[in-house]
């Protein structure tokens, strides 16, 4: 999946811009992403948003790098090439959040026929499996800049829960809560419409973190169809992988460093190639669900996928 030539540097590869920490482990992170990138098809360039120590299991300590080095070193890549789509990890600190969401207004506002449109997947993490922060301050509000330039929003259960009760009304808020850890459709939805209403195109609820031996995610949109703004739907889920606009998985034993990370890059991958969004979340799980059934260990605890 290559683009025409270019000058004397031979064929174009599709670009994503992505803003991630470093996990010294390479499980998660600015590692997974590159990785799970280049499955697709697509180029990396990596921004640096945080310093962190961890290892597979725990994060022990999350240090931001300065909002001008982040921008400083987005702009540079852009001025010097085509951003095909941005994904979006841990941004440290909501001054790294800002300095983003500045960046993405900036490539938005270039001439070029996909500029405008150009695809941005948030994963929001929030903490690691244990519980542990990954960014300084209020992770939650942290975000609240970006969620308004976000194509595709990719929370698992419990984060969804977290940013509704952040961003909701106290109406929604308080429905959101009622249904905080059931993990069902009624969860999933309540949680995403009030992200929806935040200016998030599109919303992926992942049930990774959830219990029984299924994992369902769940889309949400508020385009109708691919086209432009309509009222809140959720979609017809259904058993089959990628028949419908849910998806049903086998749940695979053990924990994993990095699933999250490995689906945003995925789907970010396959964005900036130009899939439609619902080609590109069937394909990117696909992917995800077979790099965590051939996972490996580098020590006791979680294991890496295999990407």
């Amino acid at each position: 999946m290559q683009d025409g030539p270019v000058g004397d540097a031979g064929p174009r590869q599709r670009c994503v811009l992505v803003f991630s920490g470093a996990d010294p482990s390479g499980g998660a992170g600015i590692a997974a992403d590159i990785l799970a990138i280049h499955a697709q098809g697509a180029h990396a360039l990596p921004v640096i948003t945080a310093l962190t120590v961890q290892d597979n299991d725990r994060v022990y300590e999350v240090l931001p790098v300065e909002p001008e080095l982040v921008l400083r070193q987005a702009r540079a890549l852009a001025a010097k090439g085509s951003i095909d789509a941005v994904k979006i990890g841990i941004p440290g600190s909501a001054a790294n959040a800002r300095a983003i969401a500045q960046l993405i207004r900036e490539l938005r506002a270039l001439p070029g026929g996909r500029a405008a449109s150009l695809p941005v997947v948030l994963d929001p993490v929030l903490a690691s499996g244990h519980g542990d922060l990954l960014s300084r301050g209020d992770a939650v509000q942290a975000l609240a800049p970006l969620l308004p330039l976000v194509t595709l929003l990719t929370p698992n259960g419990l984060e969804a829960a977290a940013l509704a009760s952040a961003y909701g009304s106290a109406g929604a808020v308080a429905e959101a809560a009622a249904h905080a850890h059931a993990g069902d459709e009624a969860s999933a939805r309540h949680a995403a419409q009030v992200l929806l209403e935040q200016g998030c195109r599109h919303v992926l609820v992942t049930g990774g973190h959830g219990s029984g031996d299924i994992v369902i995610n769940r889309w949400f949109s508020a385009a109708a169809g691919q086209g432009g703004a309509g009222p809140f739907q959720g979609h017809a889920y259904n058993q089959g992988q990628g028949q419908g606009h849910g998806w049903s998985w086998a749940r695979l034993p053990g924990g994993f460093h990095g699933s999250g990370c490995t689906l945003a890059a995925a789907i970010a991958g396959l964005l900036a190639h130009g899939f439609p969004m619902q080609q590109a979340l069937a394909r990117a799980q696909g992917y995800t669900h077979r790099a965590l059934a051939a996972a490996f260990a580098i020590a006791p605890g979680q294991r890496i996928p295999q990407r």
